[in-house]
């Protein structure tokens, strides 16, 4: 008999989307859509706005394929508007190597936490009628079932990256979400969340921990080793540097909060031994709350 762990990722993000009560989904929907549409009238004229040719995909009208881009080479492209563009959600998780650890083998690692829940939210989006792409894939945002298995494949075959993603120019008023323990330097997560708020980009961070990175629940001699570099440090009694240890958490995930707070993005916050469905109900209600989706 498969494990839940040996299954597909998509179909576990699909599974774990579907935990979420159907009212409260539509109900969320609507919310977005009012949303939307008071939204959308502060900017006059901005449906018509152009944004971009994008290639043809399974699911998009055929009156929308603009022959006269389509003729100057083998495939099909669509003309996107600004309007269209912007109603879209980027994905993005952290695949460092620091995301590969668990504390027990109880318990999932941050990595294969973060790719469920990116899965998850996709299907979820989708599910809702949303438009959502990956950061960094280069597929252009659908809300079509196709773009979901490309995420999820996308995903199972990715190679290790940086723990921050690379600033990507997305249209104005879309939305990036991105998942990941956010242990990098503050100053950089800020370089970054200022960067794409400088463009127009609305945001949300959700830190993933395993609960052995809050409560360092070691006792006596321990030696740790780095995950990501060579360096290792030997504690004699780690019982006398816990309460130093998590202060200094503390500072750093009350730093992600102001930054997220000072930029007008959310912060939220996950633990491997949590309930995933729970992270994910958080995360699509702030999608939802966030003007213009």
């Amino acid at each position: 008999m498969a494990t839940t762990a040996s299954l597909p990722l998509q179909f576990r993000g699909e599974q774990l989307a579907a935990r979420l009560p159907p009212l409260l989904v539509a109900a969320e929907r609507v919310a977005a859509t009012v949303a939307q549409g008071v939204h959308g009238r502060r900017r006059v004229g901005q449906g018509e706005t152009f944004w971009q040719f994008r290639q043809y995909q399974p699911g998009d009208a055929a009156q929308r394929i603009d022959w006269r881009e389509s003729g100057k080479s083998q495939r099909l492209y669509v003309r996107e508007t600004e309007w269209e563009a912007a109603q879209s959600v980027w994905l993005w998780r952290d695949a460092s190597p620091s995301m590969d650890w668990a504390s027990t083998k109880t318990l999932p690692t941050k990595a294969a936490r973060a790719d469920l829940l990116t899965v998850a939210l996709a299907a979820l989006l989708v599910r809702g009628g949303e438009r959502t792409t990956l950061l960094g894939s280069g597929l252009a945002p659908s809300s079509g079932r196709v773009i979901l298995g490309r995420i999820a494949q996308l995903i199972d075959r990715a190679e290790a990256t940086g723990s921050l993603p690379g600033f990507e120019m997305l249209p104005r008023y879309a939305q990036l979400v991105m998942i990941g323990d956010l242990l990098s330097p503050l100053e950089e997560v800020q370089k970054l969340v200022s960067r794409y708020t400088a463009a127009g980009v609305r945001g949300h961070l959700l830190q993933v921990l395993d609960p052995a990175e809050e409560e360092l629940p070691f006792d006596g001699r321990v030696k740790f080793e780095g995950i990501e570099s060579d360096d290792e440090i030997l504690i004699s009694r780690v019982e006398t540097v816990r309460e130093d240890y998590e202060a200094r958490l503390h500072a750093h995930r009350e730093g992600l909060a102001n930054i997220a707070r000072a930029y007008g993005w959310s912060f939220l916050t996950h633990r491997t031994d949590r309930p995933p469905h729970l992270a994910l109900l958080a995360l699509y209600g702030a999608l939802a709350r966030s003007p213009g989706i």
